[in-house]
C-alpha cells in the first residue's frame, strides 16, 4: 500500500466493492478461499494502492462478531500470522533465532485478539510454548486439530 491512499473516501464501501467484483458475498468467503495467505497479501489482491491489510482484519472481525464466530477469527489470525512468520512449519530447532520468530507470531497475534478473547489466547500461547507441536507444523485453517484442541470454540 502507498501513501495512506486506503484511507480516502469511504474504504469499508471500497472494500466490500472489491469483495464483491472477485464474486464472494463476504470478506470472510473471500478470505477462507484463500486460507493461511497472511492478511497483508489479502489486502494487496484486494487493491495494492488503496487496501489495507488492518482494513480486512477490522472487515473480517466485524463479520465474525455479527455471526458469533470470534474464536474461530482468532484461530485464523493465528494460521495466518504463522504462514507468515514461520512458512516451512513449526521450527524442528528451537534456537535463539526460531524462538524469537515464533516470538513474534504470538505477540502480534495477541496484540490483534480482541479483548474478550486476550485470556484464552495468552493460555494458548503459552501451551504452543510449553509443549511444542511436531517440527514443520503448519495449520492450513482455523479449524485445524491442535488450534482447537488450544481454543475451542465457545461463547465468550
Amino acid at each position: 500500500m502507498s501513501g495512506g491512499r486506503a484511507w480516502e473516501g469511504n474504504w469499508v464501501v471500497r472494500l466490500y466493492e472489491r469483495v464483491r467484483e472477485r464474486g464472494y458475498d463476504s470478506l470472510t468467503a473471500f478470505a477462507e478461499a484463500r486460507p493461511a495467505v497472511p492478511l497483508y497479501l489479502l489486502a494487496e489482491e484486494l487493491g495494492k494502492d488503496d487496501v489495507a491489510g488492518v482494513q480486512v482484519f477490522r472487515g473480517l472481525l466485524a463479520e465474525a462478531e455479527r455471526s458469533h464466530r470470534v474464536t474461530r477469527f482468532v484461530r485464523d489470525v493465528l494460521v495466518r500470522e504463522l504462514a507468515e512468520s514461520l512458512p516451512d512449519g513449526w521450527p524442528a530447532v528451537l534456537d535463539d533465532a526460531s524462538r524469537g520468530e515464533i516470538a513474534m507470531a504470538l505477540g502480534t497475534w495477541f496484540a490483534d485478539t480482541p479483548t474478550t478473547h486476550e485470556e484464552r489466547v495468552s493460555r494458548a500461547g503459552d501451551a504452543l510454548l510449553a509443549t511444542p507441536p511436531p517440527p514443520g507444523w503448519r495449520p492450513l485453517g482455523p479449524d485445524d486439530e491442535l488450534l482447537l484442541t488450544l481454543l475451542p470454540d465457545e461463547d465468550v
